[in-house]
């Protein structure tokens, strides 16, 4: 969720409107008529009906209208909550405190994100060494009036001299590439487009990325992307003069990347199929007979990727015969599995990556979802096991090879991030840079418990909450899943949460199968024809803390983005008298026809696909769309979605949101919020943060009973 923050000084004072008062001064609401459409789809001899099919075309002069009058209704009903504005600042008052990215070395220079509360978007610094004066690098707040474009992809050639970027507009995938000189900071010509899915991987001059041809103006955002190509640009010369370094043809709904080792001698490309499995290909570029791709590892089983070279071998992550995964060291002359030599062997808790340093390796695993980091030597013996502050997670372990210390950044869900300097030959850890924000982390504490899902798997469940909290089945609950792709839930800070937390309630995340929290048989047991055990671990969570009088179905709210949209929307639809409000974002909805637009088809290797009998049997059963009941009591639900989703369409959100409205019946409202000028999150500037986490806090609050307390902090009135 976003972070958040408000301003208000009167000291432990609460408003004395009681939830009963409030809910009653909310008039009857009215929704938008949304007409219906005679279509009906024939899947495998079985007629489904789909009368909202017009909402499909964002460009329609009809759809805008609905997106209008719904936003209207929504905005109205939300600015009726008494509360909003004490909410909205409160949140700006906690968002407003500086966030700095781990440090990274380019040549002389450190560089490192920064944003000193309230900009929109975080500006790249740089300084001389550890001690230099900083200056900004890049501003991407000066690209945009309205802070809605965003730094994507970012990488230096190996001199240093140029600087490759990616920025993306209005929250689309859609990203155009640019070119800076270092020293000067002067941009150069280079001007590309029409890149999606893509890093940027420097060799000499020039760099290698990835893109598809130039679609369609008006279908730009909902169109089936196909044929993703890889070039490689050189320095000073135009996209149409680009070398084209892979397409296949034969395949046009396959993506592919490629990257450099940081020696610059093998490149390697990955293509995948969907969203699991890979195939690694290889060439050595310091061998000039060998001009085209050689195969490394076959796919789509695995999920192999290369580390780093070791002179003329490749270290090797997989999944391989090993479900939380293991480093192998591959000669790609004699690839064949057999010829593997193990370097650090699958262990009991996931792998979750390496990164290299000062000819270090550093292994980052989970263990019940919260990071532990071993130091390995390059040929796999174990030196050090770096210390951690507590249970959250550790990031950014990685830099070049002469590099003698590095950074990385730990958080949790009550402690916010603070960066760390580590000595590679020492293993000593000392705080580099440490975060302050307008709350006292020591009033607030995290614990995981665990509980037995329907078909008696064990699943756990990090619960934070401020001390002191009597556990008397009446306490406000938000309950966030994810459960998919091979994601793992692990503890972050959030002053959005924080928000919630600071307010009474408590902030709970499930680790649902569909992520990766405990290898490749978690993810299994939660995708495909068992993705309703995700659904049964999220229900079985929130019936778990009501057992345990955490809370009660009428004070528990529920949430979830994307992949989680769907969650929140399965189990609204699947058990809708457990929750009193339903929060789903940018969810995939329509599980039959999802595949049709922009990378969707890359999700059929999660979920399936409707256009196979088989799989068509099991989506059908779920899909939040086609299980909505005509008579039946919803939670309050806020759908919440962007114009410029170019991941999940809001087509989802949008005929989810008609189809709820005909069938609830009952005095919860059942809204969807959609954003403007925004995509499906990454680059989403602060002020758009900031009100949809008014937006989103207010709703949730007023419908679970909830008052707004003013907070103590600590200012003079």
């Amino acid at each position: 969720m976003a972070n958040l923050n408000h301003k208000q000084i009167v000291m432990g004072v609460m408003m004395s409107l009681t939830a009963g008062t409030l809910a009653a001064q909310q008039a009857p609401i009215t929704y938008p008529h949304t007409r219906k459409v005679d279509t009906v789809d024939d899947y495998h001899g079985k007629k489904i009906a789909d009368p909202y099919r017009w909402l499909e075309d964002d460009n329609a002069p009809d759809t805008k209208s609905w997106v209008d009058a719904q936003n209207g209704v929504t905005q109205n009903y939300l600015a009726s909550i008494p509360f909003r504005p004490q909410v909205k600042q409160r949140l700006e008052e906690l968002w407003n405190y500086p966030r700095y990215g781990t440090p990274f070395r380019e040549g002389k220079y450190y560089y490192f994100y920064k944003n000193d509360g309230l900009q929109n978007q975080a500006v790249l610094y740089r300084q001389e060494g550890l001690n230099g004066a900083p200056e900004v690098f890049i501003d991407p707040n000066k690209l945009s009036d309205k802070g809605t474009a965003a730094l994507g992809s970012l990488s230096f050639s190996k001199d240093s001299k140029y600087c490759a970027y990616l920025v993306a507009k209005a929250g689309s995938d859609w990203q155009e590439g640019f070119v800076m000189d270092v020293a000067t900071k002067q941009l150069l010509s280079d001007k590309l487009d029409w890149i999606k899915f893509s890093g940027l991987s420097w060799k000499g001059d020039g760099f290698y990325y990835s893109r598809y041809d130039a679609p369609d103006e008006k279908s730009k955002l909902s169109k089936k992307n196909e044929f993703h190509k890889v070039y490689f640009h050189k320095v000073g010369t135009p996209q149409d003069q680009d070398q084209l370094i892979y397409v296949d043809k034969e395949h046009p709904l396959r993506n592919a990347g490629v990257g450099l080792t940081e020696d610059e001698r093998f490149l390697i490309l990955s293509t995948t199929e969907g969203t699991s499995g890979n195939e690694l290909y290889y060439r050595d570029l310091q061998d000039p007979s060998q001009t085209d791709f050689k195969l490394l590892v076959k796919g789509f089983a695995y999920e192999p990727s290369v580390v780093e070279n070791v002179g003329d071998k490749l270290l090797l992550l997989t999944n391989h015969d090993a479900p939380n995964y293991k480093l192998v060291l591959v000669d790609p002359k004699n690839p064949a599995q057999e010829n593997w030599k193990l370097v650090i062997p699958e262990q009991k808790e996931v792998l979750q990556g390496v990164g290299t340093a000062g000819g270090k390796l550093f292994a980052s695993y989970l263990k019940d979802a919260s990071t532990r980091i071993v130091q390995y030597s390059v040929d796999g013996k174990l030196e050090k096991n770096i210390a951690l502050p507590g249970i959250g997670t550790a990031g950014g372990f990685g830099g070049k090879k002469e590099d003698h210390t590095l950074f990385y950044t730990f958080t949790s869900f009550v402690a916010p991030p603070t960066i760390y300097k580590y000595d590679i030959a020492s293993g000593k850890s000392e705080v580099f840079r440490k975060t302050e924000v307008k709350f006292n982390p020591a009033d607030y504490e995290t614990k995981q418990v665990f509980f037995t899902s329907k078909d008696g798997t064990k699943v756990p469940i990090f619960l934070s909450y401020k001390k002191g909290i009597r556990m008397n089945g009446q306490n406000p609950v938000l309950l966030y899943g994810y459960g998919g792709f091979n994601i793992p839930m692990t503890p972050g800070f959030s002053v959005s949460n924080l928000f919630f937390m600071e307010q009474g309630g408590i902030y709970a995340v499930v680790n649902l199968r569909g992520g990766s929290e405990y290898g490749e048989a978690w993810h299994k047991a939660g995708m495909m024809e068992k993705k309703q055990n995700v659904f049964d671990d999220f229900i079985g969570a929130a019936e778990y803390l009501v057992k345990e009088k955490y809370t009660s179905p009428s004070k528990l709210a529920i949430r979830g983005g994307s992949n989680g949209g769907l969650l929140v929307g399965a189990a609204m639809t699947q058990r809708p008298e457990l929750f009193k409000v339903a929060l789903p974002a940018v969810g995939v909805m329509d599980m039959l026809r999802f595949q049709k637009f922009t990378i969707g088809w890359a999700w059929v290797t999660e979920y399936g696909s409707a256009d196979k009998p088989e799989q068509f049997d099991y989506l059908v059963k779920y899909s939040p769309l086609h299980n909505l009941k005509k008579g039946t009591h919803y939670p309050a639900t806020m759908v919440t979605t962007a114009d410029h989703d170019d991941r999940v369409v809001p087509a989802h959100s949008f005929k989810f949101a008609s189809a709820l409205q005909e069938a609830h019946e009952g005095t919860n409202p059942v809204l969807i919020r959609i954003e403007t000028q925004a995509g499906h999150g990454a680059g989403k500037p602060t002020s758009k943060l900031i009100d949809e986490a008014a937006d989103i806090w207010s709703f949730t609050m007023y419908n679970l009973g909830m008052n707004f307390n003013t907070v103590n902090t600590g200012k003079k009135l």
